[in-house]
């Protein structure tokens, strides 16, 4: 905690603090703002490789049509596939969410304040993060099974590239889901601060 300018003396007087004790409390306040600004940053960068990640994931498998229309029996869609429909889907929405914390995250940076109350911004962070990894990583674990029904059925020996950019698709999700893991990480180490400190630093 910061000293008060003057503090009262044995003798019920006033006391000025040393300079030496006003250059030590001006020096830890200013490791503390390195500290939360440095904690910050690393979130944006996780924050970051998420959406990017993510977005790459959605791109692929939004793209990942072979043969000619749709009524011809040799054409392959994303789309004819429940579970690739899920995997486009879910890293299409964890990449919107991402974009929108990575400007909150910039915002926070640069204003020092939270987007929301701090104590709505803690909690709705923490709570979409767990809903939005155990999302994307529920959606990769089902393009994962199917990819490798269509291998054991054959359907990759024609369609190859069609199996192939489907993993790249569910590789990337599986990325993205790893670092919005580590954004999940940081962000319950804020609401533990909050409930323990009422503030989202460790102070």
């Amino acid at each position: 905690m910061m000293r008060s300018p003057q503090e009262p003396n044995r003798n019920g007087g006033l006391r000025t603090p040393s300079p030496r004790q006003r250059n030590q409390s001006q020096f830890q306040s200013t490791v503390s703002v390195q500290k939360h600004r440095r904690f910050n940053i690393l979130i944006l960068i996780f924050r970051f490789a998420a959406f990017c990640f993510s977005l790459a994931s959605a791109i692929f498998m939004f793209a990942n049509s072979r043969g000619g229309s749709d009524l011809d029996s040799d054409s392959l869609r994303w789309y004819h596939f429940d579970a690739f429909r899920f995997v486009a889907i879910a890293a299409a929405i964890v990449a919107l969410y991402s974009l929108f914390e990575v400007g909150a995250s910039v915002w926070e940076i640069s204003r020092g304040a939270t987007v929301f109350p701090e104590a709505v911004q803690v909690w709705f962070d923490f709570s979409h993060d767990q809903v939005f990894a155990y999302m994307l990583l529920s959606a990769d674990s089902a393009g994962t099974a199917l990819a490798r029904t269509l291998r054991d059925r054959d359907t990759c020996t024609a369609n190859n590239a069609f199996c192939v950019q489907s993993a790249i698709s569910v590789a990337l999700g599986f990325a993205g889901f790893m670092f919005l893991g580590f954004s999940s990480l940081l962000s319950g180490f804020r609401v533990v601060c909050f409930i323990l400190n009422g503030s989202r630093f460790h102070m």
